[in-house]
């Protein structure tokens, strides 16, 4: 075989393994509704961030054995962003009781995100995603700041709840159901 031919059967080997892992990273790739949020029934993404305290959270820990809310905010100690944690922590022993972690997910630095636990005295984590790569894998990543959104994910990973906004605890919680 002359070095052509074997340049061209390399060629044909990346080409063959390219297209095999680009077929395989589409099929894990979640789904999207028309608001760019992950459609209910879809597997969620998995990922591990770091908290408030520098601590690593893997979300594959939870699968068969919580449910999991995440909550996208735009900013730590801002009016809006305030109101709808509080609100979480005033209900989180119903969220406790329905066998569910709740995580708040921002870019902000872990400093910036103990300061506001501390503040509001929150009984849930606050993860740090500097690169915003966890917004982006969920729709939540914006123009300039962070879309607020919440998801609902059920002990076996799949989206049961996926909305914009601050819907209420009892609409989140009603996903589990």
């Amino acid at each position: 075989m002359n070095t052509n031919g074997l340049l061209m059967g390399f060629a044909l080997l990346g080409w063959l393994f390219a297209l095999s892992t680009s077929k395989t990273r589409a099929e894990n790739e979640p789904k999207y509704d028309n608001a760019g949020l992950i459609k209910k029934g879809t597997k969620a993404p998995l990922f591990t961030l770091k908290d408030q305290e520098g601590k690593k959270v893997d979300t594959e820990t939870f699968l068969e054995k919580k449910n999991v809310v995440l909550i996208f905010y735009p900013g730590d100690n801002t009016p809006g962003c305030t109101k709808q944690l509080c609100s979480i922590r005033e209900d989180y022993s119903l969220f406790k009781d329905s066998d569910t972690v709740v995580f708040g997910i921002n870019p902000q630095n872990a400093a910036s995100h103990k300061k506001f636990i501390e503040k509001q005295r929150f009984p849930f984590q606050l993860l740090v995603d500097k690169d915003k790569r966890v917004l982006t894998l969920y729709g939540a990543k914006g123009l300039l700041l962070t879309k607020r959104t919440v998801y609902g994910i059920d002990k076996e990973g799949r989206v049961v709840f996926a909305e914009r906004g601050a819907p209420s605890n009892e609409k989140i919680l009603a996903a589990f159901r």
